[in-house]
């Protein structure tokens, strides 16, 4: 009976403790990023790698080590969970999960969950992936990070790094798509060709 009991008040534990970690209340005022760009390929195969692939962002990025799946995920479905490592030793990470998938008009809701020497804060900090079809072959990928920094003074500081890294992912996703290369931190592909495409373009930022 008391083990038993025990793994009640554990189990419960566990989900006040997950639902508090998950939940975004987006209460407070944030900063909004929003960069967009054009890839020659179907909306379809962009959404492939953007969001079904979600545990392997690595293969684009170019400013992550290492992406995996984590939490038993396996592939980009609502509630995934992955963990990004944003330098080589894997002490500065990112733990996200799929908040909620609109496969119809292909966007999808990504948060943040946990992360090691990020300045974010947690509960006002979420991102919207988006792939629009063209109709002529080609799409539109885009990113908006909403974003509350802690503390909050710092947010005015790290826009331009946000919005860098958001615009240098996109055109490592283009590169990707379009020859099959993998841009990753650490392999020198994407100082490589990142002067070959024209940069993200900026939507909004405020």
């Amino acid at each position: 009976m008391k083990i038993a009991i025990k793994s009640t008040i554990a189990l419960m534990a566990l989900v006040l403790t997950s639902s508090f970690v998950n939940a975004q209340s987006m209460s407070k005022k944030f900063k909004t990023i929003k960069v967009e760009i054009k890839i020659n390929a179907p909306a379809e195969q962009v959404w492939e790698a953007m969001v079904e692939d979600y545990g392997e962002i690595s293969n684009f990025s170019p400013y992550i080590y290492t992406s995996d799946y984590i939490n038993g995920s396996v592939k980009g479905v609502e509630g995934a969970t992955r963990k990004c490592s944003f330098n080589e030793k894997g002490s500065r990470w990112t733990h996200e999960r799929i908040a909620e998938i609109d496969k119809a008009n292909m966007t999808m809701r990504n948060i943040v969950i946990d992360a090691q020497k990020f300045p974010l804060n947690m509960d006002n900090s979420q991102a919207y992936y988006t792939v629009r079809d063209n109709g002529d072959g080609t799409s539109t990928a885009g990113y908006e990070f909403q974003y509350r920094t802690k503390p909050a003074f710092m947010g005015g500081f790290v826009k331009g790094q946000f919005k860098k890294q958001l615009g240098g992912t996109l055109v490592g996703l283009k590169h990707y798509i379009e020859t099959g290369e993998i841009v990753r931190a650490g392999n020198g592909k994407y100082d490589e060709i990142k002067d070959k495409y024209p940069k993200a373009t900026v939507i909004k930022t405020k």
